[in-house]
């Protein structure tokens, strides 16, 4: 692939809209809980995730759903069962945040860190 196609100075990037969908406080906790835990249900999302709200846990979940990377599920019993999963997109994506922690803990030890 070629840079000049994806250049975050043009006017529509490619790394900027990828950054947007991952982006934000809560998005990366929830992929990573999710990552961790498989299936999970909202409640045990609201508990693993310290410090988010429910309509931020909510909103972010929403947002997750409509950029493909997480699956919803509502099972219609009393009281109603919800439960996200990531989608393959999402797994897709673990490689490269892998590769990003993987690039951190690198800059911050001088790359003492493999």
């Amino acid at each position: 692939m070629s840079l000049s196609h994806s250049c975050p100075c043009s006017e529509y990037c490619f790394l900027q809209k990828a950054m947007n969908t991952i982006g934000g406080k809560w998005k990366l906790p929830i992929l990573c809980s999710l990552t961790a835990n498989g299936t999970t249900r909202y409640n045990d999302l609201l508990r693993n995730i310290k410090g988010i709200s429910n309509t931020m846990l909510s909103k972010s979940l929403r947002e997750l759903e409509n950029a493909g990377l997480v699956k919803r599920f509502e099972y219609l019993e009393i009281p109603v069962r919800v439960e996200y999963v990531l989608t393959e997109k999402a797994v897709r994506l673990q490689p490269i945040l892998l590769e990003l922690i993987q690039w951190e803990i690198e800059r911050e030890t001088g790359g003492r860190g493999k």
